[in-house]
């Protein structure tokens, strides 16, 4: 039999209704007494519910000397004390290889949007300059530039195999070498004076967290581009703001930031930044199967099987 499940954050609603179908859910987010929920649960919650973005932080699993599970609906678990889930026995799941083809699609897109101001032409047209000013400035293609991929995972090698379709040349850089041909640079700043684009799919967390520095950011230069779909922890956002605004980075298509959903003004007011709210996955199969797999693993966990997806 099944005991309650903690739910962090608000899930994809076909996901929720399901969940909410087969288990005696407590959402924390709704709760008017957060503490005084936790200690209702204390003795009783094996399994909690979050999302990539949400996350959950030492002192909340510490309320919960029962927990054993956290299931998150998102393949990012940077945001989950990942040291204290160790220590403390509490098994991770997570919803990887669904949504690799939508994340590198949107990487795509932001590519291409930047690279030939998509967003910036739809306003030429939309408020008349085409008429007053005539022909928009020029932009840059894609074919022949050199296309930096930071992070060489499933994300990261599904941007890198699209870009070739563009022919574009390839390069990356990571904590390793992988089975490709595509150069591998071991050194990051290296790979940044190579690229005309770098494109962030690194994991998050503290590791990553700041990988794309001043120094990395100015080795790109000021014809360079620079696409985020991987977290906004990855990137100097500061450093990115002041390059885009002196000149120093040529533009940006950014999918994540930090302090989400809290967007600096100064990003949102420049016209060579392409900017979505964290939605590379957000398309109705991939949420469906990312939600199928969180409910296979809580399923799993509940029947004392192996879980299906455990980090």
């Amino acid at each position: 039999m099944s005991g309650p499940v903690l739910l962090l954050s608000p899930l994809h609603e076909p996901t929720q209704a399901r969940l909410e179908e087969r288990y005696t859910v407590h959402p924390l987010y709704k709760a008017a007494d957060r503490a005084a929920l936790l200690a209702s649960l204390a003795g009783q919650c094996e399994v909690a519910v979050t999302t990539g973005g949400r996350g959950i932080d030492a002192a909340t699993m510490a309320a919960l000397p029962g927990l054993r599970l956290v299931a998150c609906f998102g393949v990012g678990v940077d945001a989950i004390d990942l040291a204290y889930c160790k220590a403390h026995g509490i098994a991770v799941t997570n919803t990887p290889d669904v949504l690799t083809d939508d994340v590198a699609d949107l990487a795509i897109a932001l590519l291409l949007a930047s690279l030939r101001q998509v967003v910036a032409g739809d306003r030429w047209v939309r408020e008349g300059q085409w008429v007053s000013r005539g022909p928009m400035p020029i932009n840059r293609g894609l074919a022949g530039l050199r296309i930096g991929i930071v992070g060489l995972g499933r994300i990261g090698a599904a941007i890198a195999l699209r870009c070739t379709a563009f022919r574009t040349q390839i390069a990356y850089h990571g904590p390793n070498r992988k089975p490709v041909d595509w150069p591998y640079y071991p050194d990051l700043l290296e790979l940044a004076r190579w690229s005309d684009v770098l494109i962030a799919a690194s994991p998050g967390g503290e590791a990553t967290r700041g990988l794309v520095s001043r120094q990395v950011l100015e080795a790109l230069g000021p014809d360079g581009h620079f696409i985020n779909i991987a977290r906004g922890s990855v990137v100097d956002q500061a450093a990115l703001i002041e390059l885009l605004s002196s000149g120093g980075v040529a533009g940006a298509g950014l999918d994540v930031f930090d302090n989400e959903p809290h967007v600096p003004a100064e990003l949102i007011a420049m016209p060579q930044v392409v900017l979505q709210p964290h939605q590379a996955s957000a398309t109705r199969g991939t949420r469906d199967a990312m939600g199928g797999l969180v409910l296979d693993n809580l399923e799993a966990w509940f029947a004392g099987k192996a879980l299906v997806t455990p980090v």
